[in-house]
């Protein structure tokens, strides 16, 4: 009898505990869930018969070992900057980990240790990052069997919110972590144009967006995710002149965004005293960016309201978000999209083609969004794999591997997960 443990059973976690909870019945698998809120866990779990819900601080080191040191296979669902106390725990518990989230500093500073205790560490394996790699890798590999060469890469993907449930002038609403989606594009970007690095600053970011068009969709715009780059030498496409990874929203959200960072409402460092304050006085800085286009976007958050902003707040960043969770969230019976588009052109004998491959997974409901499908499936179907010995690697990987994303690709289509591919050529 095999042990899984989670830690996290937040928003993006609802289908992955399904998904194990079944599994766990057809292989007499034991599956044990750590989160701050005991309520939370069995409120997924139903108190099955071979699950546990265990109430957890994530820096209550002694009780985190406790349920590592009973595990076959950890998963990470925690915030990303947590991954690393589990992290660090699987090492010297010589346990095997999964997490959704990018390979960090901490994760690689584990790299040697990993590998001589012959461990996986397999990160990226969600949406994005995680299918997008599958799914790009999968036809960078089809391109390479024809004698082809990539020499353009543009990958696109966003989690939204689906066509019948938008009915707010932002045509967003939170599917997942907001605390990510208020601080989305502080770091900057940097990618690869036309054979010229660009790099963007978070006050460009929003900025820096283009239209692209997903026959059945309104038009959609893309603004650059922090770092194309690392992931040349990955996807091995050296040759190709652009590479450039993006995040997808409606136009209508990037242009309002792009002024909410230039009056400063998304500082997550500036100290603000909220006795008093109210939520006008604190958005005056975005007054000089308001017009007939986004008036009603700023007034639907409330930045207009002359009522006090939460007394907890500390920050802008904190208020913001605040106002994403109350004024942005799914109600129960909304549905969410998970958009995703790769735009390759490669060169076969000089031949000139493009393919354009396209994913559209819409949510059943709040609790079961496209978001927890896409990212919680891709990480149980890996579980399962490790567990039945499919996947034999070690080291810290992410999924770009036939051994790992051929397997994981044929199943998240048993779940509807499909890509439509079109090849035109000149």
């Amino acid at each position: 009898m095999k042990t899984i443990a989670l830690f996290g059973a937040g928003k993006s976690a609802t289908v992955l505990i399904e998904y194990l909870i079944e599994e766990g019945r057809k292989y007499d698998w034991i599956l044990l869930v750590a989160d701050a809120s005991k309520e939370l866990i069995e409120s997924k779990t139903k108190k099955v018969a071979h699950t546990r819900a265990i109430q957890l601080d994530i820096t209550d080191a002694n009780a985190r070992r406790e349920i590592i040191t009973t595990a076959d296979i950890v998963i990470s669902m925690m915030p990303a900057h947590l991954h690393y106390l589990v992290a660090t725990d699987c090492v010297e518990l010589k346990k095997n980990l999964l997490t959704a989230s990018y390979v960090d500093e901490g994760i690689r500073n584990l790299k040697e240790k990993i590998e001589a205790n012959n461990l996986l560490f397999l990160c990226e394996i969600g949406l994005d990052p995680g299918i997008d790699h599958m799914s790009a890798m999968k036809l960078f590999h089809e391109i390479e069997a024809k004698g082809g060469t990539v020499t353009s890469f543009k990958s696109h993907c966003g989690g939204l919110v689906a066509p019948e449930s938008d009915n707010n002038p932002w045509h967003y609403k939170i599917s997942w972590n907001p605390r990510n989606v208020v601080l989305a594009g502080k770091a900057g970007a940097i990618y690869k144009k036309d054979g010229k690095t660009v790099t963007v600053a978070y006050d460009k970011v929003f900025e820096d967006s283009d239209d692209i068009a997903i026959e059945g969709l309104d038009v959609l715009a893309t603004y650059p995710n922090r770092d194309s780059l690392s992931y040349i030498p990955l996807y091995h496409l050296d040759k190709a002149e652009t590479f450039i990874r993006t995040t997808l929203r409606y136009p209508a959200y990037n242009k309002a965004w792009d002024y909410i960072i230039d009056a400063g409402l998304t500082n997550d460092t500036d100290n603000l005293q909220t006795d008093g304050l109210t939520y006008k006085e604190w958005a005056k800085g975005i007054t000089p960016f308001v017009n007939d286009e986004n008036e009603e976007l700023y007034e639907f958050l409330g930045l207009f309201d002359e009522t006090n902003v939460p007394a907890n707040a500390k920050s802008s960043a904190d208020i913001m978000q605040y106002l994403l969770e109350t004024k942005l969230a799914m109600q129960p019976h909304d549905k969410d999209m998970i958009v995703m588009l790769h735009e390759i052109e490669y060169e076969v004998k000089s031949k000139k083609s493009k393919v354009e491959s396209s994913l559209i997974v819409k949510g059943d409901d709040s609790l079961h969004t496209a978001m927890a499908k896409t990212v919680g499936l891709p990480l149980g179907i890996a579980a399962k794999l490790i567990l039945r010995g499919k996947i034999q690697l070690t080291g810290i990987q992410i999924p770009v591997v036939k051994e790992i994303y051929e397997p994981v690709l044929e199943e998240l289509a048993e779940h509807g997960i499909v890509f439509k591919e079109t090849i035109t050529t000149n």
